[in-house]
């Protein structure tokens, strides 16, 4: 969402003649879009403000005064922080105000702070086409839907980023066409809760159909009813480009209902890959983070869509230490990890966020260095699982979509499979057709066949696994 964020903001910034510069000391004005949904997150832009101020007290003396800005939820959460009693940034920006920078930035030329911070209820910058800056230009992202209902009780992105509000389906269309004719290869569609996407633009969409949830799940606002959902919208941006990979993030487990499944299987450039964010293993603690949904349910959830999509990779998100978790639950999360079988997981340590139904209601009883035992128990029985789910990728052959060269070494190219799994593979050049023998040289965008030889150990945020390179290449694959 930050990164949309930023393209958004630059969009809105290029039309009023500012130009971007990759070198910092050529700045006249520094914003940098921001997260409050951990502490760690906070404080590394805590930090990197304390840098900024330092260059530009020194840079005073001889250059055009540098402006410092916030944009996205820290802004929204810490304003009078920022502005009074820190006084480290000229202009705040809310994630609803991006429309407004122009005007933030003058004034701040002007020698003042400037802010807006407010949140709407209908803000969706549907209008605005987001400059990509995605590596190579291979892969975009495309915000559906802002704001969050679901009110979990250790989020503060409802706070920070208000209502769910969606977009129009048809202006989501043109954006992703536009991508399609641009060469982008894959395109992941956001929202901080992107599978309750409704759209009630128009009258003709406003019906008195009731949303379907998934089974045995349930929310703390009233069903809504009428719209475009998920699944329609999911179904049209589908059909643009066949060629073109759909990935989609970030979804809750209760907006996964049959029709949704369906159509992930159906749609070869639909990536059977899914995000469950489960956050623990054990009902109580669910129940305690509003999450609408027992440990039962879950796993029946998990159940149906293996069913319904055999090929399936599956990530999950888990939170260790929340308020009054006790060491059983602890190990219910551990077991709930074995008997699901992810490929990707992201862990962390309950921080708790001021605003929340859990800063209002709850006790943060948890010490931090249970907290911190628990996480490395979670993440070591998340690696060994993992480690057994991808075995079953050796010997096997994925159609690669191709990022670029790997970190590890300028002789290898890494990318990702269908499933999000990253892989590792000699650059070399390949065979245009499986049984010729003229070659081409890889590049980025291209999709690519290769063979799983070798597993690495799995990362938490993203599995390696080396691969080795068969002779085809993009011009004769097609999802």
């Amino acid at each position: 969402m930050n990164v949309n964020d930023t393209e958004i903001a630059w969009s809105i910034l290029q039309r009023r003649g500012y130009q971007r510069t990759a070198e910092l000391t050529e700045a006249d004005v520094v914003l940098l879009v921001t997260c409050s949904i951990r502490e760690k997150a906070e404080q590394t832009i805590w930090n990197r403000l304390q840098q900024l101020t330092a260059m530009k007290k020194k840079r005073l003396k001889t250059h055009t005064p540098m402006k410092i800005g916030i944009l996205g939820c820290m802004a929204e959460r810490l304003k009078t922080e920022l502005l009074e009693r820190e006084k480290l940034v000229d202009v705040l920006a809310g994630p609803d105000a991006y429309r407004d920078l122009p005007r933030l930035l003058t004034v701040a030329h002007g020698g003042q702070q400037a802010s807006n911070v407010l949140l709407s209820l209908e803000e969706t910058y549907a209008d605005i086409m987001p400059v990509h800056h995605a590596p190579q230009g291979y892969s975009a992202f495309v915000s559906i839907m802002r704001g969050c209902d679901n009110m979990c009780s250790y989020c503060i992105v409802p706070f920070t980023r208000g209502r769910e509000r969606s977009r129009p389906v048809s202006s989501i269309l043109e954006e992703v066409r536009t991508l399609s004719d641009q060469g982008v290869k894959e395109v992941t569609l956001l929202g901080q809760n992107v599978n309750s996407y409704r759209d009630t633009s128009e009258v003709v969409h406003r019906g008195s159909d009731r949303t379907e949830l998934s089974r045995g799940f349930n929310t703390v606002y009233q069903t809504k009813q009428g719209g475009l959902r998920f699944s329609h919208l999911l179904d049209r941006v589908s059909l643009i480009d066949p060629d073109m990979r759909i990935r989609f993030t970030s979804p809750h487990p209760k907006d996964f209902p049959d029709e949704v499944l369906h159509l992930i299987e159906e749609r070869r450039n639909v990536c059977k890959q899914l995000h469950l964010p489960a956050q623990s293993g054990s009902s109580q603690v669910l129940r305690a983070m509003r999450r609408g949904y027992t440990r039962e349910a879950y796993l029946d959830l998990v159940g149906n869509i293996k069913k319904i999509i055999p090929a399936v990779s599956l990530s999950s998100d888990f939170i260790s230490g929340f308020c009054g978790e006790t060491e059983d639950d602890h190990q219910q999360t551990l077991s709930l990890i074995r008997a699901v079988g992810y490929n990707v997981g992201f862990l962390f340590a309950y921080s708790m966020r001021k605003k929340t139904h859990a800063f209002h209601r709850l006790q943060d009883d948890v010490p931090a260095e249970v907290k911190q035992r628990r996480l490395e128990e979670c993440i070591s029985v998340f690696r060994e699982e993992a480690t057994r789910v991808n075995a079953a990728l050796v010997g096997s052959t994925q159609l690669i979509l191709v990022e670029g060269e790997s970190k590890r070494s300028t002789q290898d190219l890494c990318g990702r499979t269908e499933g999000n799994m990253k892989v590792i593979f000699p650059k070399e050049d390949a065979a245009v057709q499986l049984a010729e023998s003229s070659t081409a040289p890889i590049k980025p965008g291209d999709y690519v066949l290769v063979k799983v030889r070798v597993q690495m150990v799995p990362l938490i945020s993203n599995t390696h696994t080396h691969m080795q390179l068969l002779k085809r290449t993009q011009s004769d694959i097609c999802l």
